[in-house]
């Protein structure tokens, strides 16, 4: 294809798409897919021609499915047959999915999303199904008057392949897969949560554009459950630690004044950890001066809780800097691992949540 070639290509898919936003653009889809007739009289008789969107240059639908949300795409893929296969592309869903999910949805959801498909297969193997589609009946997320869930052959819903990113999206998007994450001041911001982060099972409400939260039973506790869950006190875990294991610290020798850290702190045996947010402070004879402080030399690694007011008894903890383990008592907790947080991103977050009154 030559240079001009290719530049037309693209300025037609811009003007389809400036064109045929939206409702409009697929509902043109549909109409042009129907076969339609374009008569042409020569000499008395009548030549008849089909046309469809697809005898449109390949670079220029691609263009135009490039710029649909995913609502749309779903819309699409319910045209015809072509149409399925073409709007179900990772390609196309991969911007998407990054720009919603991708802060969120990380190794550990994805993990949840292979299990879900598994116990599905696992369902289903004992009745005739194809084993490379899931069949997601995409009316049902975005149910608009003229979408045709049956697809061009009548036989079925539309469907999404199952490895695909779409199938994963759809399933995030419509609440039906509760996936790990973590919350920051969870219930709610209950005062004995404030400043830490908690392992959580959590669905998405696309109505509320929050999230329900399943908090896991210990001890003589239930589950706990906490609905509109706003997106700014959600994460994706940061490492791959259970929630009942000491996180090995890789981080201690090079600790300093000053440095940001997370701590995994619990109540008891029985609690899981949560992380809590704390600043690395001084020995109690350091002279504080950049120059001179030899903190960081130290065996002793403080760590301050600067939330709580001055002369709390949860202030501050000293870590063993050379051979940590979990440290503490029933009376005041139990300390872990510890985790330097290395971006302004991770540390604003944490800023952000401060809460506007010192704690006891």
């Amino acid at each position: 294809m030559s240079f001009f070639s290719a530049w037309l290509a693209i300025v037609t898919s811009e003007l389809l798409f400036e064109i045929f936003k939206g409702e409009t653009l697929l509902r043109s889809f549909s109409s042009m897919f129907l076969k339609r007739r374009c008569v042409k009289k020569i000499e008395n008789v009548e030549e008849r021609r089909e046309t469809s969107i697809l005898d449109l240059p390949e670079l220029v639908i691609e263009g135009v499915l490039s710029k649909l949300s995913a609502a749309s795409l779903c819309q699409a893929s319910g045209v015809c047959r072509e149409f399925r296969v073409r709007c179900s592309s990772d390609h196309l869903w991969k911007a998407l999915f990054h720009e919603k999910w991708g802060k969120l949805a990380g190794p550990a959801a994805y993990r949840e999303w292979q299990k879900t498909l598994a116990l599905r297969n696992e369902a289903c193997s004992g009745g005739e199904r194809n084993s490379k589609v899931w069949v997601w009946p995409l009316s049902c997320l975005w149910p608009f008057s003229w979408f045709n869930s049956q697809g061009e052959t009548g036989k079925g819903p539309a469907a999404a392949p199952q490895e695909s990113l779409m199938a994963w999206y759809l399933a995030l998007e419509s609440g039906s897969l509760w996936f790990p994450a973590q919350i920051y001041n969870r219930e709610n911001g209950h005062v004995g949560f404030m400043l830490s982060c908690y392992d959580a099972e959590v669905s998405y409400d696309r109505a509320t554009d929050t999230f329900r939260a399943r908090y896991p039973p210990h001890g003589p506790r239930t589950i706990v459950v906490e609905d509109s869950v706003p997106w700014s006190r959600l994460r994706s875990p940061p490492i791959d630690t259970s929630a009942h294991e000491l996180h090995v610290s890789d981080c201690l020798e090079e600790l300093r004044p000053g440095d940001h850290v997370e701590v995994q702190w619990r109540r008891n045996k029985e609690f899981p950890y949560g992380w809590w947010y704390g600043v690395v402070g001084h020995v109690e004879n350091c002279s504080r001066v950049t120059r001179r402080c030899r903190c960081h030399l130290e065996d002793t690694v403080w760590l301050e809780f600067n939330q709580y007011t001055v002369g709390s008894r949860w202030r501050q903890a000293a870590v063993d800097r050379k051979s940590h383990r979990e440290e503490g008592n029933e009376a005041e907790g139990f300390y872990g691992g510890v985790r330097k947080l290395r971006t302004k991103e991770e540390i604003n977050i944490w800023t952000k949540l401060w809460p506007t009154q010192a704690l006891e």
